[in-house]
């Protein structure tokens, strides 16, 4: 909710129907590691990701896609040998 828009901390429980407690420590959380940017507008406080922070995530993400990928792309040339040597030891009991 937070990437496309900045939102409070009351806008953040309505949407995501937990108590106001829950959603506060994960915000406490988020912004210790610099996840989320925290501004004061008047008597509310508004919260908006900081999209310089997930970068690293992105970067472990994206090594763990190509990394599960090469391994399904090995999988899928195992089970082909298999299969084309099913078929052939088939092909010589008949």
């Amino acid at each position: 909710m937070l990437g496309a828009t900045e939102a409070s901390v009351g806008e953040l429980v309505e949407t995501l129907g937990l108590a106001q407690p829950q959603v506060s420590k994960h915000l406490r959380v988020l912004r210790e590691v610099g996840a989320v940017d925290v501004r004061d507008a008047g008597r509310q406080r508004l919260y908006r990701t900081n999209p310089g922070s997930l970068a690293p995530i992105r970067e472990w993400l994206t090594n763990l896609e190509r990394l599960w990928s090469e391994r399904f792309d090995a999988l899928d040339a195992v089970l082909d040998d298999l299969k084309a040597e099913e078929e052939r030891d088939g092909s010589r009991n008949e």
